[in-house]
């Protein structure tokens, strides 16, 4: 659903030195809309950004939203300004949630894994697979155990059975970790995973190695550095319903050029992971940098993210 609705910040709540979480009230009363386990919604922020968070509490819960957000240190802004402009009071406007990361209905057996904050969608999974009696088991990575968020409520949750923690593991020992969970793959498993780049990506290859592609399921919180196919040169890019042309230099994004001559596009995370500014490609091939399409929709070339794809020609025409 499109458009946004205003909400109070009820709570803020330190996690660990590095997150915190948030509790979000309706700010005129009410119930706020429903979600379901793996949703996420954009926080409209007060300096102009917009940044997307999963939505960690229980969808049963419905007058509240709870997110946690980690202040990056290479912070643009979003995270920063979070932890240190928000307060208790604050009025805020917020998306409606949107789900890109839902779960398959009846699965006879669910793997979760988590790096760090990636356990904000992951840890609602855990709870709605407790409820529903279904073979699960959570595997929650983090630097060390004042540096896990949720580690509390983890502990005094049903959950907390099928949990183990992994804490301050070296590359190759996760990597050893990895070889051992996801091997043998189970006939009827399902794989859910969240969290930073070269995490994901680390999952992903063993995963490779026995899981059916189908059954293992992805969200990046943070994006792993891009590997462009087509180099950084500049580009032309033409709106086809606008009837515009503009050229994109290499030290610019295609987001970043439309934004700067007035051209309105919808833009959150800037990292090519939510695909809020995903665009219809009419002609030209993109040079895809993302991490939201899946690499059979790389493949089809029919639509790009514009804060971080590019273009292996010299120019592309864009349904705008």
């Amino acid at each position: 659903m499109k458009g946004t609705l205003d909400v109070l910040v009820e709570a803020i709540d330190r996690e660990t030195p590095e997150i915190i979480s948030i509790t979000l009230a309706p700010a005129n009363g009410g119930a706020l809309p429903p979600f379901d386990c793996g949703s996420h919604i954009d926080l409209h922020l007060s300096n102009g950004l917009i940044r997307q968070y999963s939505l960690w509490g229980s969808p049963e819960d419905g007058d509240r939203y709870r997110i946690a957000v980690k202040k990056e240190a290479n912070s643009r802004g979003g995270s920063r300004h979070v932890h240190e402009a928000l307060s208790v009071g604050d009025i805020l406007p917020i998306s409606y949630p949107r789900n890109n990361f839902p779960m398959t209905p009846g699965p006879e057996r669910v793997v979760l894994l988590a790096g760090g904050v990636g356990i904000t969608p992951i840890l609602p999974m855990a709870e709605e697979l407790e409820r529903n009696d279904t073979d699960y088991e959570l595997h929650y990575f983090t630097r060390s155990p004042e540096l896990t968020a949720f580690a509390d409520h983890i502990a005094s949750s049903p959950i907390a059975g099928r949990t183990s923690h992994h804490f301050g593991l070296a590359p190759q020992e996760v990597q050893r970790e990895m070889a051992r969970i996801l091997a043998p793959y189970r006939p009827g498993s399902h794989l859910y995973l969240c969290g930073p780049g070269p995490f994901i990506e680390m999952v992903v290859a063993e995963a490779g190695r026995n899981w059916p592609r189908d059954a293992v399921h992805l969200e990046y919180f943070s994006a792993a550095p891009p590997a462009s196919t087509g180099g950084q040169e500049g580009f032309e890019v033409y709106l086809a319903k606008a009837g515009q042309s503009f050229d994109v230099p290499a030290d610019m994004s295609i987001a970043e050029v439309l934004l700067e001559n007035g051209i309105g596009i919808e833009l959150s995370c800037e990292q090519g992971i939510c695909g809020t500014c995903l665009t219809r490609v009419v002609d030209g091939i993109p040079d895809h940098q993302d991490m939201f399409l899946s690499e059979e929709e790389h493949a089809q070339n029919d639509q790009m993210t514009l804060c971080v794809s590019r273009c292996k020609g010299n120019r592309l025409v864009l349904d705008i």
